[in-house]
């Protein structure tokens, strides 16, 4: 993701831009210092599109033997999220996009 940030963003203003205003948010969001098992069942729902929660619960899982998600879910959502990722680099050297001028 972070390669991707860097050839959108056009100064450093912008590349701080996405990390300070969406990954930030979502790390707090997601789980890390608290157990989404705790969140009412309608917030539980909505914090499972946020792919920073199965990166947590992998880690948790991996530390403590303990996961908030099952590991197969995260770790397929992980790989997922990878691949969008890649698919994302793969367009941008097909195309060309803003690596030409």
């Amino acid at each position: 993701l972070g390669f991707v940030i860097g050839i959108w963003a056009k100064g450093f203003d912008q590349l701080q831009s996405v990390p300070m205003l969406i990954v930030t948010p979502l790390t707090f969001l997601g789980g890390a210092f608290y157990s989404i098992d705790m969140l009412p069942a309608a917030w539980r729902t909505v914090t499972l599109f946020n792919p920073v929660v199965y990166l947590v619960s992998g880690f948790r899982w991996s530390f403590y033997g303990q996961a908030d998600v099952d590991v197969g879910l995260s770790l397929g959502m992980t790989l997922v999220f990878l691949l969008l990722c890649l698919g994302a680099v793969a367009w941008i050297f097909r195309t060309g996009y803003r690596l030409k001028q």
